[in-house]
C-alpha cells in the first residue's frame, strides 16, 4: 500500500468513452484515485453513487475523482450512463496501474483464487504526492469520509 508522502505513479488509461486519459494532479487541488473490483456490482455501485451524490461537494473543494477497475471499456460506459456518474472511469484491463498503486493481486472468492482489483483509495495533492491512503474501504460512506479528511488536511 502506498503511504502519505509517496510519489503517485503516473496514470494513462482508456476512459469509459474510449478516449486515452492521463490523470493530471495539477488540474485540481486534490485528486481522488479510487480502485474498485467490478462495475455494476452492489458494492461498486454503492461506492460510485456515493461519489456521484457528493459531487457538488467535491467540485466545491476543487477535487477531481477518478475510478479505476480492470473492467473492459465496454463495461464501463453503460455503468457510467446508467448511474449518471459525473467523473471519469478508467479501464486497467491488465491491472498494471492498480499494481503500481498496490491495489491489484491475488483474491479469493467462493473457493476460487484469481487476480483482481482491491478496493483502495488514494488522495493526491497537486504535486502528485499521496496525502491520504485508504485500504479495503467500506463503499457506502467512503465519499463523505474523504471529504472530511480533505477538510482536515486543508485546516
Amino acid at each position: 500500500m502506498l503511504e502519505s508522502g509517496d510519489s503517485a505513479p503516473e496514470i494513462t488509461l482508456t476512459d469509459h468513452r474510449g478516449e486515452t486519459v492521463t490523470v493530471d494532479p495539477t488540474a485540481a487541488s486534490h485528486t481522488v484515485v479510487y480502485f474498485y473490483p467490478r462495475a455494476d456490482t452492489p458494492g461498486c455501485t454503492a461506492e460510485a453513487c456515493a461519489f456521484r451524490d457528493e459531487w457538488d461537494a467535491f467540485e466545491d473543494r476543487d477535487v477531481a475523482v477518478v475510478g479505476i477497475s480492470d473492467d473492459p471499456v465496454e463495461d464501463l460506459e453503460p455503468f457510467a450512463a446508467e448511474y449518471d456518474l459525473p467523473f471519469t472511469l478508467l479501464s486497467d484491463p491488465d491491472g498494471a496501474v492498480a499494481s503500481a498503486y498496490d491495489s491489484y493481486g491475488e483474491k479469493s472468492m467462493f473457493g476460487n483464487t484469481f487476480d483482481g482489483v482491491f478496493r483502495n483509495t488514494y488522495v493526491l495533492d497537486e504535486t502528485g504526492t499521496v496525502v491520504l491512503a485508504y485500504e479495503g474501504v467500506s463503499p457506502e460512506d467512503h465519499a463523505v469520509e474523504i471529504l472530511d479528511d480533505i477538510d482536515a488536511l486543508d485546516g
